[in-house]
């Protein structure tokens, strides 16, 4: 018994770091959408995109050398990193940049909270999906969107479908990226989480950067306003370093431990991040029911990451889900 009770305290603790990681994760990229909104009036979205992935490839692969890692050599590695790199970062990154120019990035927050549902959808289109999806689990992602609901209000999501739609468009289509991304990026289960990062960041520069330069010729662009340049320059920075490389190998870990719908989950923190920065930051409208509905998100989160108890009888794991 002993044994056995230090093995389930030795699981909460590692279920509890790993949500922990998540929570952090979701404060990382929430602050994405403000650091956006800081550079896109000054940067257009693919030459931003094309610096931020670069500049994170770069030190994506200088500390997986220094750790000691190697590069795989098999082509079709590369080929499923380039789809990874396509889905997590080129195409969302370029969707959201280019949405921002247009929406705030509260409202950019919240409808990129969405890849819950893409995820469960998925879930529930396949046979295999069908058996694991809890009921519990549903009930976590309803939360979760009500809880993004509550923390925007009423006022802010009455506007979607009418102000700038093909941005909110974009944002969508960014979510649904989102939602598949963790499910292919489980094949990379057997690299470290670094390898994958490096590996997909990689392609995805060998995306962006040829797109920039034939699309916006970053070379002809006019340089931010003395005021603004600081700012602009340390916005680029933070997006490369800390909300893509750094987030990155967050990422790929949180796929091994929690699974795609349980990593994905975090979008809807993400959201009340991206709201609670934009007013402080960005002086963007704020409301009191952010509180309410931080909690509905909380609720959510639990609800979809922490397993449930094991049946009478058998012998609880305590292992991190995966679905």
């Amino acid at each position: 018994m002993d044994t056995q009770a230090q093995q389930t305290t030795s699981e909460q603790t590692t279920l509890a770091f790993e949500i922990g990681l998540l929570l952090l994760l979701a404060l990382i990229w929430g602050s994405s959408f403000t650091l956006i909104k800081v550079a896109i009036p000054s940067i257009p979205p693919f030459t931003m995109v094309a610096a931020r992935v670069t500049i994170a490839a770069i030190l994506l692969l200088l500390i997986a050398r220094a750790q000691g890692h190697a590069l795989p050599r098999r082509g079709s590695v590369w080929a499923a990193f380039l789809v990874q790199g396509l889905l997590q970062s080129a195409l969302p990154f370029t969707l959201i940049s280019w949405g921002e120019a247009h929406i705030a990035s509260g409202l950019a927050g919240v409808l990129n909270a969405t890849p819950p549902m893409f995820v469960l959808a998925i879930a529930m289109m396949s046979g295999r999906g069908r058996q694991t999806v809890s009921g519990r689990k549903i009930l976590g992602v309803a939360l979760g969107l009500a809880g993004v609901a509550v923390t925007m209000g009423g006022d802010a999501l009455s506007g979607i479908g009418t102000t700038a739609p093909l941005a909110q468009a974009a944002v969508l289509c960014a979510s649904l990226c989102y939602a598949v991304a963790p499910i292919w990026g489980q094949r990379f289960s057997g690299l470290p989480a670094i390898v994958t990062a490096a590996g997909a960041m990689s392609c995805a520069a060998v995306l962006m950067l040829p797109a920039a330069a034939v699309l916006e010729r970053p070379w002809t662009l006019a340089p931010p306003p003395a005021q603004a340049i600081a700012a602009v320059i340390a916005a680029v920075i933070a997006l490369a370093v800390i909300c893509t490389a750094f987030a990155m190998v967050i990422y790929f870990r949180l796929i091994h431990t929690l699974g795609p719908l349980g990593t994905t989950s975090g979008s809807y923190l993400r959201a009340g991040f991206a709201v609670a920065l934009g007013t402080a930051w960005l002086g963007e409208r704020f409301s009191w029911s952010s509180l309410a509905g931080m909690a509905l998100i909380l609720a959510g989160v639990v609800a979809v990451t922490v397993p449930a108890p094991a049946r009478t009888g058998k012998t609880a794991t305590g292992a991190p889900s995966r679905n």
